[in-house]
């Protein structure tokens, strides 16, 4: 007798979660607890390492990555215009510069920013703010790039009935495109630059490449000496979790700010 397509539906999904369940209790019974716990979940080594964790490292990759969003979002802004601009020269200068950074690995642009570009202008890298603002600056340049490609779309996805409509009242095209289309389009690209940020937000780790002090780690840094000093993975675990705590939740909000767009539309 052939089984209703739901009936098959139901089985298959019954399927998958029983082989599930059954690779989750074989690797739990499998794995060596005696040997992980001590080597990646050490009570003693997880109370020191606060509130310096927290009160240092969190904070100091959340104020990182909100620099960086804020900084690389207004530029994003300015090279989306200037790629959507009818002035050739513009479009080019937007265009080089959003597949140049797009193209290249973060860690390469933070180096070059931090190292390279001191060199080339002749001055202390001290002088232009030291290893933290460079290492900075590198990380807004990257995220700039990307953000521009998202707005550029945010901004093509607005009807064009609604530049027609702000233009047969009198508007000029400045007051359009800021006044109309770039909020418009801003609504469409919520989720993806939450995302972004989440991105930024791991990115961060990056920044040592800059060089970095002791009051100007972020989490992966500071995990990572703790690591080396008490010769323990634990630090590293903690700051894995810390950073689900942070990321999850946004990646949520993202998740929850797209199904709700897509029921207005």
């Amino acid at each position: 007798m052939a089984l209703r397509r739901t009936t098959k539906s139901k089985l298959y999904r019954y399927i998958v979660y029983a082989v599930l369940i059954a690779i989750v209790v074989w690797a739990a019974i499998s794995t060596d607890w005696a040997k992980i716990g001590p080597l990646f979940f050490n009570p003693e080594i997880a109370a020191k390492m606060f509130p310096g964790i927290i009160t240092t490292a969190l904070v100091n990759t959340l104020w990182f990555t909100a620099v960086a969003f804020i900084a690389g979002l207004l530029l994003g802004i300015i090279l989306a215009l200037l790629k959507l601009s009818s002035i050739g020269p513009f479009r080019w200068i937007a265009t080089a510069w959003i597949e140049l950074f797009r193209g290249l690995p973060a860690i390469l642009t933070i180096f070059g920013v931090a190292f390279i570009l001191p060199i080339a202008l002749g001055i202390s890298g001290r002088d232009l703010g030291g290893p933290v603002v460079l290492g900075l600056i590198g990380l807004i340049l990257v995220a700039s790039a990307y953000m521009a490609e998202t707005i550029r779309a945010g901004i093509q996805a607005v009807p064009k009935g609604q530049t027609e409509a702000a233009r047969s009242l009198g508007m000029s095209p400045m007051k359009t495109t800021f006044w109309i289309i770039v909020p418009q389009g801003f609504r469409i690209i919520i989720p993806p630059l939450t995302n972004e940020f989440v991105l930024l937000l791991k990115d961060t780790s990056l920044l040592f490449v800059a060089g970095t002090f002791i009051w100007s780690k972020e989490l992966t840094n500071f995990a990572r000496d703790a690591a080396t000093q008490n010769t323990n993975a634990t630090p590293l675990i903690m700051a894995a979790v810390l950073y689900l705590i942070v990321t999850i939740p946004l990646t949520r909000f993202s998740a929850w700010l797209e199904r709700r767009m897509a029921k207005q539309r």
